[in-house]
This record gives C-alpha cells, sequence and structure tokens, in this order.
C-alpha cells in the first residue's frame, strides 16, 4: 500500500448500533475453554452502542477519516482467523476500497489469547506514539502468521524492536516506551470494553454497526460494504 494510505488520523469520539449477525465463518471464541474454536452464526448482538460504528479519540484510521463506511475490527495479534482475515479479505478491502476513500478501517484491541498477544498490543500503541500504527500493525500480523503458533515466546522485545527498525521508528523512543509498560492498562482496559460490549470472539468486524463475526470470505464482506454505501448512512 502506499505511503499515503498508511497515514495515521485521530477522530474525536462518537456513539451507536450493532446489527445482525453473519453465518458460516470461523471465529475464535472467548469462554471456559479459552482457544476454543467455533464458527459464526445467529445470536445475541452486541449491546446498542455508537462505539460500535464510529471512530472514536482514541482510534487510528486507515483512510480518509470523511469515507461514509467504517470497518471496526477487534482482533488478537495471535488469533490465526484474524490473520487470515488480515492477510486475505482485508487487504482487498484496502485495495478496493480504502484507496478510494469509501472506506477507513479502525483496528481494536481484543488481546484475550495471552500475554504475548497483550504485549503485541502495547508494541503497536507505541509505533502509534510516532504516527506509524498501521505499518506496525501490519507488521506483527505478518510475523505472527509466518510463525503460526500461539505463546511459544516468538512475540517478544527482541522482534518488536526489530519490527521497529524495519519500519524506521526511533528505536530509541520505542524501546522507552515499550519498556515503561505505559500501554498495559489501556490494552487490557480496551479488551474489556469490548467484552462489555457484546464481543465474544476474534475477528468480530462492524460495518458501520453491522456485525461480522469470522475470517469471511471478501465477496460476502463486499456485499455488506455495498450495501452500507448504497444505504448512505455513517
Amino acid at each position: 500500500m502506499e505511503e499515503k494510505q498508511n497515514k495515521d488520523y485521530i477522530l474525536p469520539a462518537s456513539i451507536i448500533v450493532a446489527a445482525v449477525l453473519i453465518s458460516g465463518s470461523i471465529i475464535y471464541l472467548v469462554g471456559g475453554s479459552k482457544n476454543s474454536v467455533g464458527t459464526g452464526g445467529t445470536g445475541q448482538n452486541p449491546a446498542v452502542n455508537d462505539t460500535l460504528k464510529n471512530a472514536g479519540s482514541q482510534d487510528v484510521i486507515l483512510g480518509d477519516p470523511k469515507a461514509p463506511v467504517t470497518v471496526i475490527v477487534y482482533g488478537d495479534y495471535q488469533c490465526p482467523f484474524c490473520g487470515r482475515f488480515f492477510s486475505t479479505t482485508e487487504q482487498l478491502v484496502r485495495e478496493n476500497y480504502v484507496k478510494s476513500g469509501k472506506v477507513k478501517i479502525v483496528a481494536r484491541n481484543f488481546q484475550f489469547l495471552g500475554a504475548e498477544s497483550e504485549l503485541a498490543g502495547q508494541a503497536a500503541s507505541c509505533a502509534k506514539e510516532q504516527s506509524n500504527f498501521w505499518t506496525y500493525h501490519d507488521a506483527i500480523y505478518n510475523a505472527e502468521i509466518k510463525d503460526g503458533k500461539e505463546n511459544n515466546g516468538n512475540l517478544n522485545k527482541a522482534l518488536f524492536v526489530e519490527i521497529a527498525k524495519n519500519v524506521g521508528l526511533d528505536v530509541n523512543k520505542f524501546t522507552s516506551c515499550y519498556d515503561s509498560g505505559k500501554y498495559a492498562d489501556s490494552i487490557k482496559q480496551e479488551t474489556q470494553t469490548a467484552a462489555a460490549l457484546g464481543v465474544n470472539s476474534t475477528p468480530t468486524i462492524f460495518v458501520n454497526g453491522q456485525i461480522v463475526k469470522g475470517a469471511l470470505p471478501y465477496e460476502q464482506f463486499q456485499v455488506l460494504i455495498e450495501n452500507a454505501l448504497k444505504s448512505g448512512s455513517k
């Protein structure tokens, strides 16, 4: 993606509605067995809250902040289906809708798979301080997809610092931020807030507030975007 598309934007908060569950996609469920695998299906909708429709003051936006369709992705950096969605459907959405200014994407933390996930979220937040969240976010997913294993120690300080170097961050500032643990509480809080709103699996995605659970194929996701564009809702 061109550098222009990786620009970080921050918008003031506003608030909404979550809607229909889409069935047939693969997800990671939060429950008695933290890593249990399930399939999406009709069920209870998340709590009605504008947070699930609109970008907030703490969000970093990929694309035009004024894009008519907002896609919010709740993910865990270790979740294999988050990785699948990121590397397939999301890349096509970026190419076909974000670049044209029709869609903006927000990535939010639902780091429930353990300490490595939380540390990855903290590292990405440190990259956000240097206005390079999206490149860093993408690099973490690419590293985890390549590794293919959960909680095996690969998401660690050495990797995070290496990524910082590779994406052109000020490494000293990044390392100082990461070592301070300044974002530990906020990553946990973001995950807890999402759970309170009804998010209980990864990836969970909202297209102008309409819920999608799982690594939905691009063709199905495209229908949701096109419907949102036609409706003119914001």
